[in-house]
């Protein structure tokens, strides 16, 4: 049940974030179940450092994971800009 819920949430996670963030490119499907995953991930390990929990890469809650993913789809669409 672990698997399964890390993708459903990375879905509804990426749907909001690519809702919340205009003009960034079609994911797909895998694409955006992969944003929402690793916007958990990298808002999690953000939330660690800022507590004083050290570097440990662990997955954030709801409002962290759309923070986190926010914040990789604004970081590829500067990427993007710059090409």
């Amino acid at each position: 049940m672990g698997i399964l819920s890390w993708i459903i949430g990375g879905f509804i996670v990426g749907v909001i974030a690519k809702w919340l963030v205009r003009g960034n490119p079609d994911l797909g499907c895998i694409g955006t179940v992969a944003l929402g995953i690793v916007g958990s991930l990298i808002g999690g390990t953000i939330a660690n450092l800022i507590t004083g929990n050290g570097f440990d890469i662990a997955g954030a809650g709801f409002s962290g994971s759309i923070l986190g993913a926010v914040g990789l789809l604004m970081f590829m669409r500067s990427r993007a800009a710059d090409s």
